[in-house]
């Protein structure tokens, strides 16, 4: 009977402290719950009814009307919205491989460090915390035309080198952005590389070693499956980001030359802030919304299927 009780008692004490933790937890989550809200998804969910009408930006003596689904329907037979959209998926594509292979080039090389392995991800990790604007900035001195540093490198390099206009020309233009933006955000795929890199177990690479295999096999047998989850997240994060390229174009290009760098965010940023068509605008918005949401979900799906 007193073990009963005991047994009782404890069981009530548990449920208590779970109970607390879980109101600690959440109220430690709160503050960001609320931001995410009032920045997120209200704006959001606001935008919804407003792409059916042809609200303006600036107030207009003219209200404005519930048009139904013709902001849709001019977005969907706009060429320069479907030239957006060529953009993003040709960017997406170039820098997936750029940046995810560069982040786990350098986790690789970060893992196998001793001593340095703090100092070293701090200075990697060093062009992700640092604005993209200011990072923009600077590889705009580096692209500048005719004299910045990567044409100066190529002239040093190769006599017969001409000054290549790598921001000017629609051949050039998304190819200088993706290794910009390959540059800046490749810190946060290292860092989650190197965390799937330190939760292979050692025993398997010592086992691959009593088997006679060499570092490359041992990468493709033992590391690369051990990263599949690893690659998921980081996959997916970096098409989310991709897909969502707008400050780069805007400070850089613009959209040019010739709307070869034009994106989605870019294309809806100018019709609700320069042509001021806050109701075209969220229109826009949705779709691309839809679309990403579409491409992650799709992306995830076959992830998973080539992990089982």
């Amino acid at each position: 009977m007193i073990r009963t009780i005991v047994g009782s008692d404890m069981e009530v004490r548990i449920k208590s402290y779970d109970m607390r933790e879980t109101v600690q937890e959440i109220l430690m989550l709160l503050p960001a719950i609320l931001l995410l809200a009032l920045f997120i998804i209200t704006p959001f969910v606001m935008s919804i009814p407003l792409s059916f009408t042809n609200e303006k930006l600036l107030p207009s003596p003219v209200p404005a009307k519930t048009i139904g689904l013709r902001n849709y329907l001019q977005i969907l037979t706009d060429k320069e919205f479907w030239k957006a959209l060529r953009n993003v998926f040709l960017f997406t594509i170039m820098v997936l491989p750029v940046q995810c292979g560069f982040a786990l080039l350098i986790a690789f090389f970060l893992n196998r460090q001793k001593i340095l392995k703090s100092p070293l991800r701090a200075i990697y990790f060093l062009p992700f915390v640092t604005p993209m604007v200011i990072v923009t900035v600077i590889w705009a001195s580096i692209y500048q035309y005719p004299t910045g540093i990567l044409n100066a490198l190529f002239t040093a390099v190769f006599r017969s080198f001409t000054p290549i206009n790598w921001l000017g020309e629609t051949r050039t233009a998304l190819t200088a952005i993706v290794f910009l933006s390959a540059w800046q955000a490749y810190g946060f795929q290292m860092v989650v590389y190197l965390a799937g890199l330190q939760d292979i177990p050692e025993e398997l690479y010592e086992a691959a070693s009593v088997d006679g295999a060499s570092g490359w096999r041992k990468f493709w047998n033992v590391t690369w499956p051990g990263l599949t989850n690893t690659n998921i997240l980081v996959i997916t994060v970096t098409t989310i980001q991709a897909l969502k390229l707008f400050t780069q174009v805007n400070i850089l290009t613009h959209g040019g030359p010739l709307g070869a760098t034009n994106t989605l965010v870019h294309y809806t940023y100018e019709a609700g802030f320069i042509a001021q068509k806050i109701g075209y605008a969220s229109a826009s918005s949705i779709l691309m919304f839809l679309l990403v949401l579409g491409v992650v979900l799709l992306q995830r799906f076959f992830l998973r299927r080539s992990e089982d």
